[in-house]
């Protein structure tokens, strides 16, 4: 759970602990036990702020990425290991980094910024991504936290380029009977020519493989992989697309994004920049990536947008919660926070919503769009990459709900917002972080806000 840099940049809270405010079978509030206070774990200040914070949902073992360092804590919040990652020498011109070929700019101490920790379940153990070398990652044993390998000799290998700890995002396929993958979305902070915003890499079960990180497939024509062409820069010079969360669902991975366009508002003559949060969605199984496919979302009370994302999460319906919605209390449902307006991503206002999205009607909306394209009605609709003005093409074919796209009418754009369902705003304290869960049929959210309080 994220809050506020203040709250976040020496201590964290973990999310499960804050089960000590009980609730009765009745459903009301009991204040906390007096002797059971929070639990804290503070960090070396020197080393900078904590990044992303993972949980080992067997063990209860919590990883914390943190700048130049990861930790491995027990539920309480002891230390139980810690794995060194920075700082080194490094200077962020290098391309390839200096640890492959020597580089002619000059180096100098540079923090290693976690941007992403993931836990490989299946081959226990931890992927540790930072900001070092043009972005390679860690494999890293989860008992001990030793490095069980770290590619770095292969272009595929330098995942981000950015130094921020906000800018990657990953997903992992899981197979029974086959290696693993990894779907990677990244900002690429001018820098197209180097990192694709979007692959899907090889998942080896050998940590030292050759092959691990190199895309699941890449031809001379074809690669598993969308690349932001050098012409969007043209037109907005400082595009790029901010990956908020992402998640598998069913035969499908989604990313939901924040990304800069260019409208013309009523009744003027000039464009003018705005952000737009969409959700992208693209079938696991889709080594091509015909299967790619972006939806506008945001929400709407008394007449106000909002529309800048700032935080996700995937949770189930509950049976409470479906009926009212009118769908099972299996299905998945996205709550989202958005900020007020969609001109501002990095400083967003204060008001807030806190939004819902069935899963099954934004794949139900993207089905229509397919459908509607392949009876060759339209366009692809997709500014960024530089096809909006090419038409659908027919074709006789039906579109179910597992349609993974052919190498036509790809990639794709829906031109129609999905609106979320407004459950909460908040006008002075901006929220910027939600998760969500379901206890006893009810769905229950915890929402963390700019100044570090917790709504429950």
């Amino acid at each position: 759970l994220i809050m506020s840099p203040a709250m976040w940049k020496w201590t964290c809270l973990v999310s499960h602990l804050l089960l000590s405010t009980r609730v009765s079978p009745l459903g009301r509030q009991q204040p906390p036990h007096p002797k059971r206070p929070f639990i804290t774990f503070t960090g070396d200040q020197a080393e900078g702020n904590f990044n992303h914070l993972v949980v080992d949902e067997r063990t209860g073992h919590i990883y914390l990425g943190a700048v130049n360092r990861i930790y491995k804590l027990s539920s309480d919040l002891k230390v139980l290991v810690t794995h060194q990652t920075g700082p080194d020498e490094d200077n962020p011109k290098c391309y390839p980094p200096r640890i492959v070929q020597t580089c002619n700019e000059p180096l100098t101490p540079t923090n290693n910024i976690n941007k992403m920790l993931l836990i490989d379940y299946k081959e226990n153990r931890l992927i540790a991504c930072g900001s070092l070398y043009q972005g390679i990652c860690k494999l890293l044993r989860l008992d001990d936290l030793f490095k069980l390998g770290e590619p770095f000799h292969k272009k595929e290998h330098y995942l981000s380029g950015v130094n921020e700890s906000g800018s990657v995002f990953g997903v992992i396929v899981s197979y029974s009977n086959m290696d693993d993958k990894l779907f990677i979305a990244t900002a690429v902070d001018g820098k197209p020519e180097y990192f694709p915003t979007i692959s899907s890499r090889k998942l080896t079960k050998n940590s030292e493989a050759d092959g691990m990180f190199a895309y699941v497939f890449h031809d001379e024509f074809v690669a598993s992989m969308i690349k932001i062409p050098s012409d969007t820069f043209t037109i907005i010079p400082d595009f790029d697309i901010y990956y908020i969360y992402g998640f598998s669902s069913g035969n499908f991975v989604y990313f939901l994004t924040l990304q800069p366009e260019m409208i013309s508002p009523p009744g003027s003559t000039t464009k003018e920049q705005v952000y737009t949060s969409k959700l992208v969605r693209l079938c696991k199984e889709d080594t091509a990536f015909n299967s790619y496919v972006e939806v506008p979302i945001g929400c709407e009370k008394n007449g106000v947008e909002y529309r800048l994302l700032q935080a996700a999460y995937l949770s189930k319906a509950g049976a409470i919660l479906a009926r009212s919605l009118g769908v099972g209390p299996e299905d998945d449902i996205l709550f989202t926070v958005f900020s007020k307006g969609q001109k501002r991503k990095m400083k967003s206002l204060d008001e807030s919503a806190l939004c819902i999205f069935v899963l099954k009607k934004i794949n139900d909306r993207i089905k229509d769009r397919l459908q509607s394209c392949y009876r060759g009605e339209g366009t692809l609709d997709l500014a960024w990459l530089k096809v909006k003005d090419i038409p659908c093409s027919s074709a006789l074919l039906t579109i179910d709900d597992n349609f993974c796209g052919l190498d036509m009418n790809a990639p794709l754009g829906v031109s129609s917002m999905v609106r979320g369902l407004p459950i909460f705003t908040e006008d002075g304290d901006r929220m910027t972080s939600v998760i969500a869960y379901v206890y006893k049929n009810h769905s229950l959210a915890f929402v963390g806000t700019k100044s570090g309080k917790l709504k429950k």
